[in-house]
């Protein structure tokens, strides 16, 4: 499979790991809309059925984010019926550095 970031890659294979079954970008969801047609989406990096939460990495400059913390806020308001979490790089760390599967997916729902 074709991740957009390494960060996305690592992370996958840490699931694979914890056979914790993920789905890759599975669902966009429509933020702002305009004229008809809809303005703005976002798409989560991960969905993960078994903990029913949507992932986003962020391992990135402050300016994006910014950005995806927006973008995730508004996605909990528009659609209060899912669970979404932004990971930023300090969480990624600490997550990937996680040994038992308990404490990996206590990590990640938290």
């Amino acid at each position: 499979m074709k991740f957009a970031h390494h960060s996305e890659k690592l992370f996958a294979e840490h699931l694979d790991l914890f056979n914790i079954h993920w789905l890759y970008e599975p669902t966009s969801f429509p933020l702002k809309w305009g004229s008809g047609s809809i303005k703005m989406m976002f798409t989560p990096d991960f969905y993960l059925p078994d903990l029913n939460i949507y992932i986003e990495i962020t391992t990135m400059n402050q300016k994006l984010i910014t950005k995806k913390q927006k973008k995730v806020k508004l996605c909990k308001k528009l659609y209060p019926q899912f669970n979404f979490k932004l990971i930023n790089e300090k969480e990624f760390i600490s997550i990937l550095e996680q040994n038992r599967i308990s404490l990996f997916k206590e990590a990640i729902a938290s």
